[in-house]
């Protein structure tokens, strides 16, 4: 930005926020144009933005002038440049030129005035104020100078405002907004500084956080990402806390009858900032309550009027944006406190990514959020205090408690980053992303757990859940490029199972969701045998008691955590296909599997042969298990009804007999899921033979069939899937098990209904896809990082099937 546009108006030093908009970035810079904005052109919106004014870029030229700062600002800068002074010896020496630099009288005056107005309307003598920087050069497309600068909170009284203002100034000379603008190419003195000074919003009594108008690490563009914490925001925005976290599907929102919440995750929350209690300390820290550790910051609605919220501010602006809101906890109110462009995602193609794979297992070591969706290997370089920053060696992994803007330097020159505490939405995990490094932010752990110099393989491409493997582990990398991928008539779907890992997928132009295995969920997130959170007094071992208490804590009825954790958790995985289907197969576990769960051993018994035990069907309209199959109702009723995913399909599983098919469907009925009624659609796995046998009168009570392809070849060939001994055996091409696919596909059609197929046959055997082609089935659902090298086979497939009828027709026509 240049000093000419800065100084269009140079008798205005001060202008109220409501005032401005985005066409005075010049003069405001962007964090203060832009909340200018919001006030004017969203408050139809609902959106509240606390009142305030902004020095000018104006008034930050007439201080630099009055003081003679630019040449020696300037000659700081030159011998750091030629090696003469370090960065930290530039950035001192110039920052002491602004402390010790006075306002000229017409400034002061100006922002004392203004302050007296901002007091008067308040109707308070002294009102507390945030005080803010923002930068000309701030909040651009194309790069994020947030946290780069200042903020100074709870500052009282007209003497503490200038002062804080003029240490605004200042900052615009950290060390790290030095080398970022180095790093950039930004003139440092071609960027001027406004300072915005708004009302304090009582968020030191209430909460505050971070949200996103896209997801921040998959690029997914149909959430809001809200964090959330107790007291002042800048627990979250430096990472020192980790926060909640919710997510909200945003194509739903507009509709009243839903509340599409579609993740809350209770953050650790450990400490808030609060206002001080005289002396110099504006703010201090304090440890929070077992209460507050335990419990979520917002409740829906007021996560769904931020993410209202973030849905407007992204429509006016044209793009995702990255906010800070605040809730003042004396009146209950919301506030927005910054917008600004989302700056990493919006910069990425939506038409091509990198898939990373990790070839090999390995010891987990750290566990925390991930940031970025890549892998990296190097020495953990594990630094504990930024006094010894300068000790980090480049290339290596930067292991650290938290990091703040003073970290940058290094940061830039690290091959991943850990660390103890922050979350999505901290500092490291920001900076992270706009570098492109992958981190593991908030392991609680790391430092004490890693030791300085140990071996490490960081992984960012399994889901949420990033994790530090012992060793420098193989991995490879995919590109894909979407636009390349051949178009087929054969609805390709995938399988998803983890809703950590739904999002990653988004960019596939997949058909929808072929499987999405409900057991994954309850073995993973859940964690609880589902009756024993029906009769948590039946089990017997105190510590599994306690487990399940301590898991259920934040919920009234231990029934509802299990249908809560359930439906946010399929409609994660329905939201990036929504409105393709998502085909959600009821709960499948083995005896064997279900008594592992929390609780489980109270209610299964041991069998001789669980894989043709008491599964699937057979346990739902059971006495054994019927009240844990309400629940699994309960929370399909919740997704498609409460949260508005219509697009979910239940399927079947297991299901051996007509007459057990008509009793499933009748206990899915008692328990609110009816066939039919507000659009449900109900598939039946097609994996028994008698499925096959009797496909006409199975094809009267469900609307889709999908073949399961391992039971099926297990039970056509009576060989144990699981057996090392007879794997040679186990064959899904063998002749008998393709008659009985082909079998399945025709009289599927024959009764007017769809069928498709889920499995990995497809995607390794190439003639069984062009059979499957052949028997014209609808759609063939693979595991996601098949899904790209299955579907040239699968259009290659198509292409030789048209060959073969079009030479039939030939030699017919001759």
């Amino acid at each position: 930005m240049s000093a000419a546009a800065e100084t269009l108006a140079p008798d205005i030093n001060v202008k109220w926020i409501e005032d401005t908009g985005i066409a005075d970035i010049p003069s405001v810079g962007g964090k203060n144009a832009s909340l200018g904005e919001l006030s004017r052109a969203l408050q139809s919106a609902g959106v509240r933005v606390p009142e305030g004014f902004a020095t000018t870029a104006a008034a930050y030229r007439a201080f630099l002038a009055a003081n003679n700062l630019e040449p020696r600002i300037r000659k700081h800068i030159e011998d750091q440049r030629a090696g003469r002074s370090t960065l930290r010896e530039a950035g001192a020496s110039i920052r002491e030129l602004f402390l010790q630099a006075t306002f000229p009288g017409d400034i002061a005056d100006d922002v004392q005035e203004h302050y007296r107005t901002l007091c008067h309307r308040a109707g308070q003598a002294q009102t507390a104020v945030a005080v803010r920087s923002s930068a000309t050069a701030e909040d651009l497309p194309d790069a994020s100078f947030a946290g780069q600068q200042e903020t100074f909170l709870n500052v009282a009284g007209e003497r503490a405002v200038l002062d804080a203002c003029r240490r605004c100034y200042a900052s615009l000379f950290t060390d790290r907004a030095i080398s970022y603008r180095e790093m950039k190419g930004y003139d440092h003195l071609d960027v001027a500084l406004s300072v915005g000074v708004q009302r304090m919003v009582r968020s030191d009594l209430g909460a505050s956080g971070v949200m996103f108008s896209i997801d921040t690490e998959s690029g997914f563009p149909g959430v809001v990402v809200i964090s959330a914490a107790w007291g002042l925001g800048e627990t979250v925005v430096q990472g020192t806390i980790n926060p909640d976290k919710y997510q909200v599907f945003k194509p739903l929102l507009a509709d009243q009858r839903f509340s599409p919440v579609i993740e809350r995750e209770v953050g650790a929350k450990e400490r808030k900032m609060v206002y001080g209690q005289g002396g110099d300390a504006r703010t201090r820290m304090v440890e929070t309550s077992e209460r507050e550790q335990r419990s979520l910051v917002l409740d829906d609605q007021e996560i769904l009027q931020l993410a209202r919220w973030a849905t407007a501010v992204e429509d006016h602006y044209g793009r995702p944006m990255d906010m800070e809101w605040a809730r003042d906890g004396l009146t209950g109110e919301l506030f927005m406190v910054q917008a600004r462009p989302e700056t990493v995602q919006a910069r990425r193609s939506t038409s091509t990514f990198k898939a990373y794979h990790l070839e090999q297992p390995g010891r987990v070591l750290a566990t925390g959020a991930a940031i970025g969706d890549s892998i990296a290997r190097g020495q953990a370089c594990v630094i504990r205090d930024a006094k010894d920053i300068e000790s980090f060696v480049d290339g290596s992994v930067l292991v650290t408690r938290m990091t703040d803007p003073d970290w940058v330097p290094v940061m830039k020159k690290a091959a991943g980053i850990i660390t103890d505490h922050g979350g999505p939405t901290s500092h490291a995990a920001i900076v992270s992303r706009e570098l492109g490094v992958p981190a593991v932010v908030g392991t609680r752990n790391a430092t004490e757990a890693l030791s300085d110099g140990v071996q490490v393989t960081l992984s960012c491409a399994e889901g949420e859940e990033g994790r530090v493997y012992e060793g420098l582990l193989e991995f490879s990398v995919e590109e894909v490029d979407m636009e390349t991928l051949p178009a087929t008539r054969t609805g390709i779907m995938i399988n998803i199972a983890s809703p950590a890992a739904a999002f990653k997928w988004w960019r596939l132009p997949a058909a929808g969701v072929g499987l999405a295995r409900m057991e994954f969920i309850i073995n993973n997130l859940i964690r609880i045998h589902p009756m024993a959170l029906v009769h948590p007094e039946r089990v017997a071992d105190p510590e599994e008691a306690a487990l399940i208490r301590q898991l259920t804590s934040g919920y009234r009825d231990p029934q509802e955590y299990f249908i809560d954790v359930l439906a946010t958790g399929i409609a994660k995985i329905a939201a990036p296909f929504h409105p393709k289907p998502v085909i959600v197969r009821l709960s499948d576990f083995k005896s064997n599997e279900y008594s592992h769960l929390i609780g489980g051993s109270a209610f299964e018994r041991p069998e001789e042969n669980p894989m043709l035990g008491f599964r699937g069907a057979s346990r739902y309209y059971s006495s054994q298990y019927r009240e844990g199959f309400a629940l699994e109702c309960r929370a399909l009723k919740r997704v498609r009804e409460q949260l508005g995913f219509g697009n979910v399909i239940v399927m079947v599983p297991f299901c051996r007999t007509v007459r057990e098919a008509d009793q499933v469907i009748k206990a899915m009925e008692e328990h609110g899921l009816v066939r039919g009624a507000e659009g449900l659609q109900v598939y039946m796995m097609c994996e028994i033979p008698s499925n096959v046998v009797l496909a006409e009168e199975f094809a009267k009570r469900f609307d889709g069939f999908s073949i399961g392809s391992n039971d099926l070849t297990q039970l056509v060939l009576g060989v144990d899937r699981d057996s090392e001994e007879l794997a040679g055996l186990f064959d899904e091409r063998d002749p008998a098990v393709m008659s009985m696919i082909a079998q399945a596909i025709s009289k599927a059609h024959a009764a007017g209904i769809k069928i498709g197929i889920c499995g990995q046959g497809p995607s390794n055997h190439p003639d069984l896809a062009e059979f499957l082609v052949n028997q014209g089935i609808d759609s063939v659902s693979l595991n996601p990082d098949t899904y790209v090298r299955t579907l040239p086979v699968i259009s290659a497939a198509e292409a030789a099937a048209d060959a073969h009828a079009a030479g039939h027709v030939r030699r017919a026509a001759t």
